[in-house]
């Protein structure tokens, strides 16, 4: 696999004389509440509130439990928040989509396994174990496009930052592009040994993309010249593979949680492990949009959510 030589800036830009500081996150508070395996969690974008999925729970970052939902009938993958912080879209293996205080969206014939919306919080785009990606109109909870993507169950969806495109990844280890208005694909990124690929989403400019696979990598990909041009090693996940996620607050690192029970904290430029959190018995995790914090959730049997915020002593 080839890698280009120039520097693959994700998000703000950072001189090469001026490091960004070394993590130090700390533990800070741990939930408890859950009584099944928590398959996601997601900071609100106005960070307020910490919602997480096995059941679904909206949390305060005081540790308070705000709401408990519940109505889907079979286990939810996945959770995201609209753009205002309103509302919450669950993903669930009883073939749905619900947009708590709204809407049942149904229309895929399999387990839906991971959702998202749009900036403008109008449209969902998900993915299920039926192969298709489906972008829906949220005002009338219909489906508008169904997207045939993939060969196998399609396991992680997003929209870019200003709406016009769509990623999608699953178990076939193809990584594709949508136009959001057309439906059409764009371009489809494979590595060279084509790992079966469990999430993506792209950079905060929507730049690259960064996708998390099952060889124990994550990959940082410039889609227009479908290269990958960073390489981000050092965790185990061999059976399943984490979500990994971007943080920009305090400097630029990829964040991503492990099966060998720990997250993992890199540098975004130098692909080094910088920080490791341990605590978990596997861990799902996200970064706060503004603060430096780190919430994680493990996919095993101590069912607790974790708050790690970062020290500067």
């Amino acid at each position: 696999m080839s890698h280009e030589s120039t520097t693959a800036t994700a998000g703000a830009t950072r001189t090469e004389d001026a490091p960004a500081p070394v993590p130090n996150y700390q533990p800070h508070l741990i939930l408890s509440g859950h009584r099944k395996s928590i398959s996601s969690v997601k900071f609100s974008p106005d960070g307020n509130l910490l919602a997480s999925a096995g059941a679904l729970f909206g949390t305060r970052l005081t540790g308070d439990i705000v709401q408990t939902l519940s109505g889907h009938s079979e286990g939810i993958s996945d959770i995201a928040w609209s753009a205002h912080s309103d509302y919450i879209a669950s993903a669930s293996d009883d073939k749905t989509v619900r947009i708590w205080s709204l809407d049942i969206l149904r229309g895929h014939t399999n387990f839906v396994f991971c959702v998202n919306y749009n900036p403008r919080s109008n449209l969902l785009v998900s993915g299920g174990f039926d192969e298709t990606v489906r972008v829906w109109d949220v005002a009338r909870g219909k489906s508008l496009k169904v997207l045939p993507a993939h060969s196998d169950p399609v396991t992680a969806v997003s929209f870019s930052h200003d709406g016009t495109l769509i990623v999608s990844c699953a178990m076939d280890g193809l990584i594709r592009i949508w136009d959001a208005d057309s439906g059409q694909c764009l371009k489809t990124l494979v590595d060279d040994d084509n790992p079966v690929c469990s999430h993506v989403l792209f950079s905060p400019n929507s730049k690259y993309v960064l996708a998390s696979t099952q060889d124990s990598t994550i990959r940082l990909w410039n889609y227009q010249t479908s290269r990958c041009v960073k390489t981000y090693t050092g965790h185990t996940n061999a059976t399943y593979s984490l979500v990994a996620a971007f943080s920009t607050t305090g400097g630029q690192y990829i964040v991503s949680g492990s099966e060998d029970a720990r997250i993992y904290i890199w540098d975004l430029q130098s692909r080094r492990v910088v920080q490791t959190l341990e605590g978990h018995k596997g861990g799902q995790c996200t970064a706060h949009p503004t603060r430096k914090l780190i919430a994680s959730a493990s996919m095993e049997k101590d069912l607790t959510i974790r708050l790690w915020l970062w020290s500067d002593e």
